[in-house]
């Protein structure tokens, strides 16, 4: 059996007298898109919260290349190698491409100027940004100096996955990535995510998207009740057959 990069088991998170997550699992297995899909209220924000750092489950145990790990904040699973794109993707819309690619890990300047006067080295992270974006091949902003607020849905969702795949070394979660945009930013984004999975980089996708995630996914988690129902193979399964698994009207195959 292959390790899994990242794996969740047992996971418990209460809020009050309200069980977000009932003892889930999850398994992400190297180079692979993993979706995960759910009704609304089936624990899948409170499940990627837990395996990112955003909230601590009260039990189980989240392992990181088979160790356990435990993160206390998002800063700790940033530091482990995994990012996140929220759907609120988290972008400052004053700043331009470059800075938001380097928020909070911005590069400083050589020598005094860096060390004693803390000067930022806007040319240098300029330089790697456009870098990022052409390995991403992102092809619609030229400019790695344009203001954030001047950038469509589709583009700024780009610089969003263009910074966890810069800093992502382990895992990319992102969540409803393409849920406010239209066809063709949609189109674009799925692109970025097939991207990122062939860096070699695994993916987990949280969608309501049917068509988008039997089109990207190499495997779908499918979450109920605060705990995982079944994982399956799209190839070997119907959309409505997982929607049927997913709101109850089915048990899993097998």
């Amino acid at each position: 059996m292959t390790t899994p990069i990242l794996q969740a088991t047992g996971l418990v998170k209460r809020y009050g007298r309200v069980t977000a997550l009932a003892g889930s699992d999850l398994e992400l297995l190297p180079g692979e898109i993993l979706a995960v899909i759910g009704d609304n209220g089936a624990g899948k924000s409170s499940l990627i919260k837990a395996l990112s750092g955003a909230v601590i489950p009260d039990e189980g145990e989240v392992l990181l290349d088979g160790s356990p790990v435990s993160f206390s904040t998002p800063l700790d699973a940033r530091k482990a190698g995994i990012e996140t794109v929220h759907q609120s993707l988290a972008v400052s819309p004053s700043l331009d491409i470059a800075a938001n690619l380097f928020l909070g890990r911005e590069l400083r300047r050589k020598g005094v100027l860096g060390s004693v006067f803390r000067m930022l080295d806007r040319n240098g992270m300029r330089d790697e940004a456009r870098r990022q974006l052409d390995a991403l091949g992102i092809m619609t902003i030229q400019n790695p100096g344009q203001a954030v607020e001047t950038l469509s849905g589709g583009q700024r969702q780009a610089v969003a996955v263009a910074r966890a795949a810069a800093f992502g070394s382990r895992v990319v979660i992102m969540d409803e990535p393409t849920a406010a945009l239209g066809v063709r930013e949609s189109r674009a984004v799925l692109d970025l995510i097939l991207q990122v999975r062939d860096r070699g980089l695994p993916v987990i996708l949280i969608s309501h998207n049917m068509p988008h995630v039997f089109e990207v996914a190499d495997r779908i988690h499918i979450q109920r009740l605060g705990r995982r129902k079944a994982v399956v193979d799209p190839k070997s399964i119907s959309m409505s057959d997982a929607v049927a698994i997913m709101t109850g009207a089915m048990e899993p195959p097998g």
